[in-house]
């Protein structure tokens, strides 16, 4: 049985041995932009081999104390001065990273002019320096003598659900010698301080708040300290040597929202498709004159040639109909809602994965993973089968436990689920929850959490109602379950395969910075909570030898929120979206397609997509290969198909 909880430390595995294909290994160049930075409007302000974006403070040139080697640019010592932008910015992104040394100190400010003597005068400073010799009460990341960081209200109540305390004041970052990603968001509307993705506080400039802590300060002083709506960046000079790369900066207009990261909008639109579907059992409106929301989380084909779709919801119903437009109502296939902690109770628990078997028109097999009523934070992976006398009805006595384990918060449970061309189920799961990764599941490898598990349901191991496949890249290693087939995995938002080149697909949701799309292989660690997307991510020991497969692509937090993995479209109907992988945004509801080179390990093309704006919950697929998208519902018009815009 696998250890549930993550108890000692195990020594980590080393992945080299593993096969990572390259194809699936992200070119992150230094002092260079991404694919998706790029295509969403990030700027150098440093390429590795100049300064030409930069000055000293009321000079003209910058001093030779600032010296470019490798790629990095250091601060030598003292004397070398605080060096500013030549340009000046109003509203802006800015990211990088720093290393300092020993004892050190430094600071990034904004918003700095020239009409005082120093740039603290009129620029307030994002504190950076070594939180463990440093000198300074004002850690890094802190604003300074302003703001520090708080933790957010929604994840102090995921930990009072369970009875947890995490620390209350995050320390992010990483010990002398290694390097730190910090952004910066500075906006009218809400401005934000991240320090190795890990949210430190929000503020806004010149509010009453603002107003309040400045006059509090030392600042106070100075009547024109963050008074300015626009003005120069600031490297500061503090004595002690420290080193930047990376500088990236993106200019952002007066609604404060990033450019949307596509090549191409193309000439499509949604529309319903199967505008007259009514679903048995289920109106939009209670007896009592409640609405009864639906939330669709799969929807999917029996792979048996009778065209039908079924189509699971989070609270525990699972439905099937004829893939017609034109029909009418979909049957109750199972309903298994006494059985389900709803959703409504937690937010992101009940249904949340299910697949058919692939030989289901011979077995008529399903598998359902949802959270249990019974048990606060379990969870069961179960088998149903159809009934013989109707092939359109489940039968819940049927139910056979294949898993049952618990989780450690309401958040991140995982759950999407597909069977692979191998015939095995994969199932992709979450770190358990909390923020941060609190009980450090990501990189322990003695739990199911943060793993894509992948078992054989059609045989059984002595004392388990399914089987380890013998080529699962962990089995045999002592204290790592043998189910276990990738690592690294946040929090699995939908998983599914290529029907044409069987690459498994998985969308990745990020907590504070980073949404990502992933191709899964065998052993691969996706490095959370070690990394985020292609950064580093809080001050955790790495893994010894920690070698992690980079996201295919990835998007930034003023572009979405959470991430909705799709399908590869395989169909006919729109020849323009072939080979593209459709995924969305739940919290933006922006709809794209990118089109990956496998081969090369290059992005083609990132399209929009238009849409109607509402959440993008989960999509689904037909046999013929065409993609649906889905979306939550209180009138049961939720599944949509996309046409050409005429």
């Amino acid at each position: 049985m696998p250890i549930l909880f993550r108890g000692q430390t195990l020594t980590m595995l080393l992945l080299s041995c593993l096969a990572l294909p390259a194809s699936v290994q992200a070119d992150v160049p230094l002092n260079e932009l991404t694919e998706a930075e790029r295509r969403s409007g990030w700027e150098l302000l440093f390429d590795g081999k100049s300064t030409d974006h930069w000055r000293n403070f009321k000079q003209d040139s910058v001093s030779d104390k600032w010296v470019i080697e490798d790629g990095i640019l250091t601060l030598t010592g003292s004397g070398g001065g605080d060096i500013i932008t030549k340009e000046q910015y109003d509203a802006f992104e800015l990211q990088l990273e720093f290393r300092i040394s020993k004892g050190g100190n430094s600071g990034i400010m904004f918003h700095v002019t020239e009409e005082e003597r120093t740039s603290y005068m009129t620029g307030p400073e994002v504190q950076l320096q070594d939180n463990v010799d440093g000198h300074d009460p004002q850690k890094a990341g802190w604003l300074y003598q302003l703001y520090k960081p708080m933790k957010p209200a929604w994840a102090k109540r995921f930990e009072a659900q369970v009875g947890f305390k995490g620390i209350e004041m995050d320390d992010a970052t990483r010990p002398v010698g290694e390097w730190n990603h910090v952004y910066l968001r500075l906006h009218p509307q809400q401005s934000e301080v991240q320090v190795n993705g890990v949210h430190y506080y929000y503020f806004v400039k010149g509010s009453d708040d603002w107003n309040a802590r400045v006059a509090k300060s030392k600042f106070a002083k100075w009547t024109k300290f963050g008074k300015a709506d626009k003005g120069h960046i600031c490297l500061q000079e503090h004595g002690n040597q420290i080193s930047f790369r990376n500088l990236k900066i993106r200019k952002l207009p007066a609604d404060g929202k990033a450019p949307n990261p596509v090549d191409a909008t193309l000439p499509l639109k949604p529309e319903l498709a199967f505008p007259d579907l009514t679903f048995e059992g289920w109106k939009p409106v209670s007896d009592d004159g409640l609405p009864q929301p639906l939330r669709p989380i799969e929807l999917i084909h029996g792979n048996d040639g009778t065209n039908r779709l079924f189509v699971a919801t989070q609270g525990g119903r699972v439905w099937v109909f004829p893939n017609d437009s034109a029909a009418k109502q979909a049957t109750l296939f199972l309903d298994i809602r006494k059985r389900v902690h709803q959703w409504k109770k937690d937010d992101e628990e009940g249904v949340l994965g299910f697949a058919i078997h692939p030989k289901f028109k011979d077995n008529g097999e399903v598998f359902v993973y949802y959270n249990n009523e019974d048990k606060a934070r379990g969870v069961h992976l179960s088998r149903f089968k159809t009934s013989k006398d109707d092939p359109n009805r489940g039968v819940p006595a049927s139910e056979e436990i294949l898993l049952s384990f618990e989780q450690p918060f309401s958040n991140h449970n995982g759950g999407p689920m597909a069977f692979g061309p191998d015939g095995y189920l994969h199932i992709g799961m979450g770190d358990g929850g909390g923020r941060n990764d609190p009980t450090g599941q990501g990189q322990a490898k003695d739990s199911f959490m943060g793993t894509i598990l992948r078992i054989d349901v059609d045989h059984k191991d002595p004392g388990k109602n399914y089987a380890v496949p013998k080529d699962n890249p962990f089995v045999g290693m002592e204290g790592v379950p043998g189910e276990i087939f990738a690592t690294g995995i946040r929090n699995t938002w939908r998983l599914s395969f290529d029907p044409k080149t069987g690459s498994c697909w998985m969308g990745d949701v990020g907590q504070d910075w980073l949404e990502e799309v992933n191709i899964i292989v065998k052993g691969g660690n996706y490095g959370w909570s070690a990394r985020e997307g292609t950064h580093v991510f809080g001050n955790a020991d790495e893994p010894k030898g920690l070698k992690v497969v980079d996201p295919v692509w990835e998007y930034d937090h003023r572009i979405g929120k959470s991430i909705t993995g799709g399908y590869v479209y395989r169909g006919s109907r729109l020849p323009e979206l072939a080979g593209h992988y459709l995924y969305g945004d739940y919290i933006t509801g922006l709809l794209w397609g990118l089109q990956y080179d496998e081969k090369s390990g290059k992005v083609i093309r990132n399209v929009s997509i238009p849409w109607i704006g509402q959440n993008i919950i989960a999509f689904g697929q037909d046999e013929k290969g065409e993609v649906y998208v889905m979306t939550p519902t209180v009138n049961g018009k939720f599944i949509y198909r996309l046409s050409r815009e005429q």
